[in-house]
This record gives C-alpha cells, sequence and structure tokens, in this order.
C-alpha cells in the first residue's frame, strides 16, 4: 500500500488545500505504480501544533510564518499558502 504523511505547521493550509495534496498524492502514486494503487494509496496529512517543530535547530511559530485564513487563500490565486 503506497502511504505519504505530511507534516505541516497548524492552520497554514485550508481545508481545499489538504484536498489537493491527498488528491495529487494519489494521482502521482497512480502515475508510478498503475491505477491499482489508487484504492490502496493512503495520504495523510498531519498538523503539527505551533511551536511543535523547527530548522536548523530554531523553533519556527506562526508568527514567524504568517497564519493562513481560509478567506485569504481561497481568494488568492498563486498565494504563499497553495500547494
Amino acid at each position: 500500500m503506497p502511504f505519504a504523511n505530511f507534516k505541516v505547521p497548524e492552520k497554514t493550509l485550508t481545508t481545499k488545500q489538504k484536498e489537493k495534496i491527498v488528491t495529487r498524492t494519489t494521482e502521482l502514486f497512480v502515475e508510478i505504480y498503475g491505477e491499482r494503487a489508487r484504492a490502496n494509496t493512503m495520504v495523510l496529512v498531519e498538523e503539527v501544533t505551533d511551536g511543535g517543530w523547527g530548522i536548523s535547530g530554531n523553533v519556527l511559530t506562526l508568527a514567524m510564518l504568517g497564519e493562513a485564513t481560509e478567506e485569504a487563500t481561497e481568494d488568492s490565486s498563486g498565494a504563499a499558502g497553495d500547494a
């Protein structure tokens, strides 16, 4: 069973963006393994709580990244939050 696990900062993706990650990842596995992979592909989008992750030894927060909102990311095409 193909499996993909995406860990993202909490509140940085809209519901539609998470759906897009699931759909496109599934399509990628189907492209690689063939149609038989579709029924068994699992995609997990996990939201990590604020301050629960970091890069290069530095803890990152939403204040540093900019928090996404449903309205802002859905109304803007090509926004930084788009996946």
